[in-house]
């Protein structure tokens, strides 16, 4: 049976390597994962390293992975996180397989969760130099996570951040009147609006000979 699978393993930090290593292959037959990791196991332990336990896994995963898996009567294909993000197998509004890649949930609340200590820390500041400083995170937030299919994370993400905002300006005063309208226009003036600024994988990786 001819099935797309993924094969995800890690280096467990060994004497020789105290970094850890991810990767993730795909292969069209399963018995070629399976020979492949037997073999990147045998390859490892050569150099005293092993593979991650928890992390190591295959999965089916791909094109046909919804279709194979419902006609035999199982669930939706298994998902995996990869560099910061969730990859799902999915479909275009024009009904094509797509891997939709979102951002990681655990990230995104560790995330936010500095944000919020650090408007804490930044209490007394004027709002000017807290929505500089909030502008460069956001920034930096959307410049790694702003890839296609992952829009909504992104709107997500910035609700969140203006609600932290709105909490902390409110509480540098117990007279403070300051309304979600205002804080509203405030966070639109200081804070970049969600969009994606990185291409399709189709196209970030497209050769094109000058010739």
């Amino acid at each position: 049976m001819t099935r797309e699978c993924h094969v995800r393993f890690c280096e467990s930090a060994g004497v020789r390597s105290p970094r850890a290593t991810h990767l993730v292959v795909g292969f069209q037959h399963e018995t070629d994962a399976w020979r492949f990791l037997d073999m990147m196991r045998d390859r490892l332990e050569e150099f005293s390293l092993t593979l991650h336990p928890e992390k190591t896994r295959l999965i089916e995963f791909g094109r046909y992975a919804a279709s194979n898996r419902k006609r035999r009567g199982l669930g939706k294909p298994e998902t995996f996180t990869f560099l910061g993000f969730s990859l799902i197998c999915g479909i275009s509004r024009r009904g094509y397989f797509r891997i939709h890649r979102k951002s990681r949930r655990d990230r995104k609340t560790t995330k936010l969760k500095e944000i919020k200590e650090e408007l804490r820390r930044r209490l007394h500041q004027s709002i000017p130099e807290q929505g500089q400083w909030l502008k460069q995170v956001v920034a930096g937030y959307f410049a790694y996570h702003a890839v296609p299919t992952n829009i909504e994370a992104l709107r997500a993400f910035r609700v969140h951040v203006v609600s932290l905002w709105g909490r902390a300006l409110r509480r540098r005063s117990q007279k403070d009147g300051t309304t979600w309208k205002r804080i509203l226009k405030i966070a639109d003036e200081f804070l970049p609006k969600p969009r994606i600024l990185h291409p399709w994988p189709n196209q970030r990786f497209a050769v094109k000979h000058p010739r």
